[in-house]
C-alpha cells in the first residue's frame, strides 16, 4: 500500500509539474509579439507611360500575443521582426503625376480591437525614420472615401499621401503595438494589417 501511495503522490507531483510548466511557457509565449509579411503583391497601376509599383513582395504587418507598451518603446522597435519596411517606386516619361496613397486593411482573423492598436509610420530615404504618421490608434486613423485623387477605394485606414512628378521612390517603415491603455486578456490575441499602395495619374492641364 505504502508504495502505492508513493507512486500515486509522484504521479499527482509529475502531473502539476507539467501543469506548471504549461503555465510558464503560456506567460512566456504571451509577453512575446513577432510581425510577419504574408499576402500577395496587388498594386501595380499603369496608365499609359506612368506607372507605380509597390516593391514589398509582402505586404503585411501581423502582431501575435503583444503586451502593451509605451508609444516611447513603440517608436523605438528596431530588432527583426518588429517593424515593416516598404517602397513605393512612380516610372514617369515625359511631363506627368502621380497621386498616391498608402492604405492599410485590417485582417479578418485579428481579434485585438482598433482601439487597442497603434501604428506609426516614418520617412527611410536615406535611413532617415524620420515621422510621417505620429503614433495613432488605428481607430482614429482617417478613412478613405473612395474619391482620392490616388484612386484608393473607400474604407481603407490612410496611412500618408505622396506624389510623384519624375521618376523617384519613397522607402517606408510601419511599427504597430498594442497601446499603453488596453488591458489585455490571457487568450492568445492577433492583429494584422494589409498594406496597400494606389496610384493615379492628375489629370492634365492644358
Amino acid at each position: 500500500m505504502k508504495d502505492n501511495n508513493n507512486n500515486s503522490r509522484q504521479v499527482l507531483l509529475s502531473v502539476l509539474g507539467v501543469a506548471i510548466l504549461v503555465v510558464a511557457v503560456v506567460g512566456v509565449s504571451f509577453a512575446a509579439f513577432s510581425y510577419t509579411g504574408e499576402g500577395g503583391k496587388e498594386n501595380i497601376i499603369t496608365t499609359g507611360t506612368i506607372s507605380m509599383e509597390y516593391t514589398e513582395g509582402e505586404n503585411s504587418i501581423n502582431l501575435t500575443d503583444a503586451l502593451p507598451m509605451t508609444d516611447e518603446l513603440g517608436k523605438s522597435l528596431s530588432e527583426v521582426n518588429q517593424y515593416f519596411d516598404f517602397t513605393v517606386n512612380g516610372t514617369i516619361t515625359g511631363t506627368a503625376t502621380i497621386n498616391y496613397a498608402v492604405t492599410a486593411e485590417k485582417d479578418g482573423e485579428s481579434t485585438l480591437p482598433d482601439t487597442g492598436v497603434k501604428v506609426y509610420l516614418t520617412d527611410m530615404d536615406g535611413s532617415a525614420d524620420s515621422q510621417i504618421l505620429a503614433p495613432t490608434k488605428v481607430s482614429e486613423l482617417p478613412t478613405t472615401n473612395g474619391a482620392e485623387e490616388s484612386g484608393a477605394p473607400a474604407g481603407q485606414y490612410l496611412l500618408t499621401t505622396g506624389t510623384f512628378n519624375a521618376s523617384s521612390s519613397h522607402a517606408y517603415r510601419l511599427r504597430m503595438w498594442v497601446s499603453d491603455d488596453y488591458s489585455v486578456s490571457g487568450t492568445s490575441q492577433v492583429y494584422k494589417l494589409r498594406v496597400n499602395v494606389y496610384g493615379a495619374a492628375a489629370a492634365q492641364t492644358q
